[in-house]
C-alpha cells in the first residue's frame, strides 16, 4: 500500500558554514572538472540536522532564480559526500518546471555534508551544503519478502499540493513503490547482498511538455517520494514514465484541473 510519507516541514535549513568539506574537493573535480562553483544563499536547503535513521532523511532544496526562456536553472546536482555512492541525483529543469525546487528522501550511510550544485543556462554553477547526521542508510540489513518488492515496483500515486491554479506555478507529489535495493544490503533470511535494483530514470511531462528529468542512484531511499512545480497555463494531464535499472518502464498519468 502506498501512503504518503510526512513532508521536509520538521527539517531546518542550514548554511554552508554548518559542512564541513573533508572529501568535497576530490567530489567536485571529478563531479564538476574545470567549472567555477559559486556560493550561493538563494540555493536554499532543508534538512534536519540529525535524523533518526540514515535510511529515509527528508531533504528539500529551493532555488530563487529566474526560469524564463532566457534564463532558468537547468539542472541541480544532488551529492551526499560521504555515501558510498555519493551522487544521489540530478534533477532536469526546463522553464516550464516554474521553479527549481524539489523535496524527497534520501539516505545517508555516515555523517555527510550534502551539496547542491545548481546549473544555470547562462553556463554559471551555484552551490549551497547543509550537515546531516545520519547513519545506516546504504548498507544496512533487508527484511521482507524480495520477490513481493520486486513485482510491486513500479506502483505509483500521484496528486496536486494544493487546489489547482491555472496560469500558476503549481506543485505535485509523486510517490513511487520501489524497493530501491543499493547493492550494499544484506538479506537477513539468506544473509546474501540483494543485488542493486532502483530507479534510474524519471520523466515527467505536462500537455506533452518536460517539467521534469531525473537521474537517480542508489542514495534515494525507498518508495521514492518526490514534490516538484510546474507551470499549468490550462487544464491538463501529468504524465509520468519511470525507469528502473533492470529495465522495467512504468507509466502514470493525473487528470489537473479538469
Amino acid at each position: 500500500m502506498l501512503a504518503w510519507p510526512p513532508g521536509p516541514t520538521a527539517a531546518q535549513t542550514q548554511t554552508p558554514s554548518q559542512a564541513p568539506d573533508a572529501n568535497w574537493a576530490a567530489l567536485r573535480q571529478s563531479y564538476f572538472p574545470g567549472k567555477q562553483l559559486e556560493t550561493a544563499d538563494f540555493v536554499r536547503l532543508t534538512a534536519p540536522a540529525r535524523a533518526p535513521s540514515g535510511e529515509q532523511v527528508p531533504f528539500a532544496f529551493s532555488i530563487d532564480h529566474p526560469m524564463t526562456e532566457q534564463r532558468y536553472i537547468k539542472s541541480v546536482t544532488l551529492i551526499v559526500d560521504g555515501n558510498p555512492v555519493p551522487l544521489t541525483a540530478v534533477f532536469h529543469f526546463t522553464p516550464d518546471s516554474g521553479k527549481a525546487e524539489i523535496a524527497t528522501r534520501i539516505r545517508f550511510e555516515s555523517d555527510s555534508p550534502v551539496h547542491v550544485v545548481a546549473e544555470a543556462s547562462d553556463g554559471r554553477f551555484y552551490v549551497n551544503a547543509a550537515l546531516v547526521k545520519a547513519s545506516g542508510g546504504c548498507g544496512g540489513p533487508v527484511a521482507g519478502d524480495n520477490a513481493a518488492a520486486m513485482a510491486a515496483a513500479g506502483k505509483m500515486k500521484m496528486a496536486l499540493d494544493g487546489p489547482f491554479r491555472p496560469g500558476a506555478v503549481n506543485k505535485a507529489r509523486l510517490l513511487v513503490k520501489h524497493p530501491m535495493y543499493t547493492g550494499l544490503q544484506r538479506d537477513l533470511a539468506t544473509h546474501g547482498f540483494r543485488p542493486a535494483f532502483f530507479i534510474d530514470r524519471i520523466e515527467v511531462s505536462y500537455n506533452g511538455k518536460p517539467v521534469l528529468k531525473a537521474d537517480t542512484y542508489i542514495g534515494i531511499s525507498e518508495d521514492p517520494s518526490i514534490q516538484f512545480s510546474f507551470l499549468a497555463p490550462e487544464p491538463g494531464a501529468l504524465q509520468v514514465s519511470i525507469r528502473d535499472n533492470e529495465g522495467g518502464r512504468f507509466r502514470h498519468a493525473l487528470d489537473v484541473g479538469g
